[in-house]
């Protein structure tokens, strides 16, 4: 199968990368390098042993996407591409509509040309409502909290309408919080600027590359008061992907899952375990709350078990350790 994954530099879509070429596809990959290098095909080639195409292109670039899928047809894809920042969603709004939103359509148009039906799209927890029911489930009230979660809704409104006109097969997969990185220590989550996410700040505080790890806020409604999220390892996110693109292709029919850990741990624990499992310290003070920041949600990840026969099968000590690997082996690709 050739498969089109976009955002392929980034990091999802770089261990995408590795997960599909290992299994013996044909990649198109497309990244615009907005927060990405490409350095990073190097290392998805030498973890592979295979060579690739890949592209500079702007998803929101239509008749340079239409270009390039005529003369690469594709027989499905993988849609990572997009911004990822809560904070700066809420600061820059036009900026995560255009990105987000706009860069989907522009996709959309250029694969329905092209004649493409499977789609796999990232979506994220924050389209959920803050509730105090947990864990959450695909039919849990919605209501994004963010810009970016609603770029996330919208997105899945747009294919849920054009998967009952019959135009597309789609796998929505909302996911909770992605961490850690490829086992090799050669892959794993690089920000061009300050990190989105919470284990990059970790890791960079114990290498001495930051002086300490703030954390926002120490008065929520939690176990001990920081934030509780569902953690899950890259390469489990991962294997939900390919799951769902096999059912996409046996089944044809359209779904939407969660794809988390299905446990609920806080900043102040994962920080501990962090410490714990890798002999380091963390320097850390508590600060302000952060707008939109919901105290606590995870995961139920029981329909992605039934439809996909999924499970995410790394705990919180494997996903540390490997976030520790990747940043103590992080050299030569800035």
């Amino acid at each position: 199968m050739t498969i089109l994954v976009t955002g392929a530099a980034g990091y999802i879509g770089s261990h995408m990368l590795v997960a599909l070429l290992e299994r013996g596809h044909q990649v198109i990959a497309l990244d615009n390098h907005v927060n990405s290098l490409p350095a990073v095909y190097e290392r998805v080639a030498r973890i592979t042993e295979r060579t690739f195409e890949h592209f500079e292109v702007d998803v929101r670039d239509a008749p340079a996407l239409t270009r390039l899928l005529a003369a690469h047809p594709v027989d499905a894809c993988f849609h990572f591409a997009g911004l990822k920042s809560v904070t700066e969603s809420m600061v820059d709004p036009l900026r995560y509509f255009d990105f987000n939103v706009n860069g989907l359509i522009s996709l959309l148009g250029a694969l329905r040309q092209n004649g493409t039906r499977r789609f796999i799209f990232s979506s994220s927890a924050t389209v959920y409502a803050e509730q105090s029911t947990q864990p959450l489930h695909e039919m849990s009230v919605l209501g994004p909290q963010t810009v970016y979660g609603l770029t996330k809704l919208q997105g899945e409104k747009i294919l849920e309408s054009l998967s009952q006109i019959g135009e597309l097969d789609v796998a929505v997969l909302r996911y909770f919080n992605p961490v850690a990185a490829h086992p090799s220590g050669l892959l794993g989550e690089l920000p061009l600027g300050p990190p989105n996410n919470l284990m990059p700040f970790v890791t960079q505080v114990a290498a001495g590359l930051r002086e300490q790890l703030q954390i926002f806020g120490n008065d929520y409604p939690t176990r001990d008061g920081t934030c509780i999220r569902d953690y899950i390892h890259v390469q489990d996110l991962v294997a939900g992907h390919l799951a769902a693109l096999e059912r996409l292709t046996r089944a044809g029919r359209s779904f939407t899952v969660n794809l988390g850990n299905g446990h609920g741990t806080s900043v102040c624990e994962l920080v501990e375990n962090f410490e714990r499992v890798n002999q380091v310290n963390v320097p850390r003070r508590f600060a302000a709350r952060r707008t939109g920041d919901i105290a606590q949600y995870w995961a139920d990840p029981a329909l992605a078990h039934q439809l996909l026969g999924w499970r995410a099968s790394c705990d919180l000590d494997q996903m540390c350790r490997d976030a520790w690997n990747w940043q103590s082996s992080l050299s030569g690709l800035r």
